[in-house]
């Protein structure tokens, strides 16, 4: 089982930088066997890119704005659009400019190209502020950096232990 956890983000806009920090830190960590830990920031065709190298599972962070209490940690099913769906403009508007790839736009392509995992999940984090120009977390977040570690780990025990014998592809 190989599972590649990114995290994304702005780090020059306050807790948008969230899952940059988290990605950060567990690369400081000791990981298992076939666990890859990287920091795409706000490139997501890096994210596309390596995705393409083949994993069965990946986890991405990132800040995620579902109305909860700042600093709260969700892990969350994203549900990813099949552009295969879409008519021509649609995919063109979703598509046409990755430099402005959110997560979401990047796990479309991904789709689209065939290299998204079966196996997906987003570990995030209600932000307080991702849009003012500002380095560093707000309290909140940055009280949230730990728990969220807790639950990628969790989340990868999880995609291990649900391996068929045998390994990956």
């Amino acid at each position: 089982m190989n599972v590649l956890v990114a995290g994304v983000g702005n780090v020059l806009r306050s807790d948008d930088g969230f899952g940059v920090e988290v990605a950060r830190r567990l690369m400081d960590r000791p990981q298992p066997a076939g666990v890859e830990v990287v920091e795409t920031g706000i490139a997501g065709i890096q994210l596309v890119q390596d995705l393409m190298q083949g994993f069965d599972a990946a986890i991405v962070i990132d800040t995620v704005d579902r109305g909860r209490p700042p600093g709260t940690v969700m892990v969350i099913e994203p549900d990813v659009i099949d552009v295969e769906l879409l008519d021509h403009n649609e995919k063109y508007d979703l598509l046409a400019d990755m430099h402005m790839a959110t997560p979401e736009r990047s796990l479309m392509l991904a789709r689209a190209l065939g290299v998204l995992p079966d196996r997906l999940l987003m570990v995030g984090c209600q932000p307080v502020d991702v849009e003012s120009p500002a380095i560093g977390l707000s309290d909140e977040v940055a009280g949230a950096v730990d728990p969220a570690i807790n639950e990628v780990e969790r989340c990868i025990r999880t995609f291990l232990d649900e391996a068929p014998e045998g390994g990956s592809r």
